[in-house]
């Protein structure tokens, strides 16, 4: 059962991984950045074959992200202006809250769909090797989490 709960959260995370390659391509994002993407490649030792594809996937996806990337920053500017215009009003900081939300809400997606194309490329070892890699790496979030939520003895 643990698989389970795991597995949603690896997708999520092999999406952050994963589109690192595409940050070369793009602007870089609160999604992973590009920090992890040669280390990704690195630890899986693509060949530049499958290199070129992942890459080749990511750049495709642009037309889709762009956009959204825009709309991103458009929300999160309008945000700003809201806050420091001095005439704060909650139902304007909730609707653009909402549109924001959405906007991120198509980009996961949008990076989802990208990171099962580039999963596509990997070899089963490759596929395992991350698999095996991310489910430490959940390991680690929840040791990491359950430490921060313990009690503080004093």
């Amino acid at each position: 059962m643990r698989f389970v709960r795991i597995a949603p959260i690896s997708l999520v995370l092999a999406t952050a991984l994963l589109t690192g390659v595409a940050t070369a391509q793009g602007p870089r994002t609160r999604h992973g950045g590009d920090l992890l993407g040669p280390m990704m490649m690195d630890m899986l030792d693509l060949s530049d074959a499958q290199q070129a594809q992942i890459k080749q996937i990511y750049h495709s996806g642009k037309t889709t992200m762009k956009p959204l990337w825009s709309q991103e920053r458009a929300s999160h500017l309008a945000m700003i202006k809201l806050i420091t215009s001095g005439m704060f009003d909650t139902s304007k900081a909730q609707a653009i809250a909402n549109q924001e939300s959405q906007v991120r809400a198509q980009l996961e997606l949008a990076h989802a769909q990208l990171a099962v194309q580039a999963y596509q490329v990997l070899t089963p070892e490759q596929k395992t090797k991350l698999n095996e890699f991310l489910a430490k790496r959940e390991q680690r979030a929840e040791q990491h989490m359950m430490e921060q939520s313990a009690p503080n003895p004093e």
